[in-house]
């Protein structure tokens, strides 16, 4: 057994870090990364993991709270420390139960509970500012103000569940690793948080289990996985559809084979394994800025890469000449198919934006990206810089990766006009951005 002591340190933060932990340094500028602290926040903090270069620690005792901190409204989320923050009478009633969790033992779905809203939006808007100064070396780019949710609580549409030996609905705790049964979500919307209330599964039929429920349609969609292949028998008295999926193959028991919901004047149609914006009421915020950026004409010809089922795409098919849909899954080019119906000027290609835009022999006038996290690849911003469009509108949900891009467009020839950041996810660190570039010649 080892008898080295912990390391404890008397820890003033300076900002809040991407990935949502606040940063400090020490006297002799080691950077700490810390969970559940706030900009401005002084706390006795143990040093539980050290990098080259870096460390991360937990709270110990809150010593100096912000005055943007507030009762987390979660029974799930974690409450760190036991100085002055606690003894507000909302904070003192949560931990009578919690004061000793630890966060891996609480839910890591939300990370900001404990920050006033406006605080957060604050905070998402200056993490933009810096991953722009430091990734792009564009520290005067024109970051505007996060545009806020219209929802705080209660805006997913869908929601992905642990099966627990018990049979219970679990997230994971921050470890990625710990499953914790959940008796309550504040960010599932209230269809949703109906159904993961009535749902009763065996636990030994299943291993994960994904909820959708739309805002706006009133469709209700069950995804069950298993690690066996033999399909379940399945009986519901409940209007919704379900589909069972292993090993990659989708297979449906009850109701439609995808799931609907309606975005601006459009309804999208989702297969179970396809991606699709989790907050309905701000993917028509998304949906207007890129319009906003864009300003498409009526000849024009209009690139949507990382198309999925067509959200930007279809809604501004009306607008334009023509529309080119690239998409890489197979399931999310057929959705978008599906979805186009009452369309003449779209057409689809599925693969990789680096094989197939290469490939066009077309004049693209304007064009709109939402890759995943990982950003736009190498080649396929090569690629799309060749087309050279007079307008790109780039949707991110990643401002690291977005930043990087940023550079790599100006290299082409690209002015970054605006970021917009959008707060598609309250109560998280995760940041989505709208990013208007222009042709410098144009």
């Amino acid at each position: 057994m080892s008898n080295q002591k912990s390391e404890i340190l008397d820890l003033t933060f300076a900002s809040m870090a991407h990935g949502g932990e606040a940063l400090a340094r020490t006297p002799d500028g080691r950077v700490i990364f810390v969970p559940y602290a706030i900009t401005g926040e002084t706390a006795r903090v143990e040093i539980v993991e050290t990098k080259r270069g870096f460390a991360r620690g937990r709270i110990v005792e809150l010593v100096e709270p912000s005055p943007q901190r507030v009762a987390p409204r979660c029974p799930h989320f974690p409450i760190v420390g036991r100085g002055k923050a606690l003894t507000n009478a909302d904070a003192t009633n949560q931990t009578t139960a919690h004061a000793d969790a630890s966060p891996l033992r609480a839910c890591g779905g939300c990370q900001w509970q404990h920050i006033a809203y406006n605080a957060q939006l604050e905070f998402k808007t200056q993490i933009v500012r810096d991953q722009f100064a430091r990734v792009a070396k564009m520290p005067s780019a024109n970051i505007l103000p996060t545009l806020p949710a219209r929802l705080e609580w209660f805006y997913r549409n869908k929601m992905q569940f642990k099966l627990n030996a018990r049979g219970a609905l679990c997230l994971l705790a921050p470890d990625s690793r710990t499953r914790v049964p959940i008796e309550k979500c504040f960010i599932m919307n209230p269809a949703l948080a109906e159904m993961f209330h009535t749902l009763e599964l065996d636990p030994e039929s299943f291993t994960d289990v994904t909820l959708r429920a739309s805002e706006n349609t009133g469709e209700r969609f069950i995804t069950l996985e298993s690690d066996d292949p033999e399909i379940p028998e399945i009986e519901t008295d409940e209007p919704v559809s379900i589909a069972f999926t292993c090993e990659d193959v989708t297979v449906p028991l009850v109701g439609k084979t995808r799931w609907a919901e309606r975005v601006g004047a459009r309804v999208f149609e989702i297969s179970p394994d396809a991606f699709f914006q989790v907050n309905t009421s701000m993917a028509k915020e998304l949906l207007r800025l890129v319009e906003t950026a864009l300003a498409p004409r009526a000849d024009d010809v209009l690139l949507d890469a990382y198309s999925g089922a067509g959200l930007f795409g279809l809604t501004l098919a009306a607008r334009v000449a023509r529309v080119i849909e690239i998409e890489e899954h197979p399931g999310a080019r057929e959705d978008a198919q599906a979805n186009a119906t009452d369309l003449d000027n779209v057409e689809f290609h599925q693969g990789r934006v680096e094989t197939i835009l290469p490939q066009l022999d077309v004049k693209i006038d304007v064009a709109v990206m939402d890759p995943p996290r990982a950003g736009l690849d190498r080649f396929a911003l090569d690629a799309l810089a060749a087309k050279q469009p007079r307008a790109l509108a780039y949707v991110s949900c990643d401002p690291a990766t977005l930043a990087r891009d940023a550079a790599r467009l100006a290299q082409h020839g690209y002015v970054l006009e605006s970021v917009q950041p959008v707060d598609m996810f309250p109560q998280t660190y995760h940041i989505e951005c709208v990013a208007t570039f222009r042709r410098a010649s144009v």
